[in-house]
């Protein structure tokens, strides 16, 4: 039986919670990008047609990693200031969301260029009871933001169980 027939038909979510075909056009929009860089023409990074579609913001990329006190996310937003980020913490459900606004004008001799690009984002993880929800803390430098969550004092990883079926 194939994934998809457990699913529904639909397609599974990765653990990050993106869907494996937003991550594969993510990863296709990248290599456009580079591809079409530099093409020689003032103001250009890649043709103007690729450029609204490939410059949406889906999702920043995050890393978490755990270390024996602390969980740290963090979440790669170049070109975004701490203004347009927000952190939340909300019956065990950590979110972070942000805006990016970006204009720019370019003119030379006879070419004149002006482009507007806009994307959001928003993504949440559910707490584990093992997190002090209370003290998360966040900093934002250089367009990498860190959440750091700490463990509870004394929180031991609860040990899973069999549970007799009766």
């Amino acid at each position: 039986m194939s994934d998809t027939s457990k699913t529904g038909g639909k397609t599974p979510a990765t653990s990050g919670g993106i869907n494996p075909m937003t991550a594969w056009r993510s990863q296709m929009d990248r290599a456009f990008e580079d591809f079409f860089r530099g093409w020689g023409l003032p103001g250009f990074a890649q043709p103007l047609e690729m450029a609204s579609a490939s410059r949406a913001m889906i999702a920043p990329r995050i890393d978490v990693r755990e270390s024996d006190g602390t969980v740290e996310i963090s979440a790669e937003l170049p070109g975004m200031a701490d203004k347009d980020v927000k952190v939340t913490v909300h019956e065990g459900v950590l979110t972070i969301e942000g805006e990016k606004k970006e204009e720019s004008e370019s003119r030379e001799a006879d070419v004149w260029l002006s482009e507007r690009h806009y994307g959001s984002f928003r993504r949440s993880f559910s707490l584990p009871d093992t997190l002090d929800a209370e003290k998360v803390a966040a900093r934002f430098d250089k367009g990498v933001l860190k959440v750091t969550l700490p463990k509870k004092a004394g929180g031991a990883k609860p040990q899973p169980r069999s549970i007799p079926i009766g």
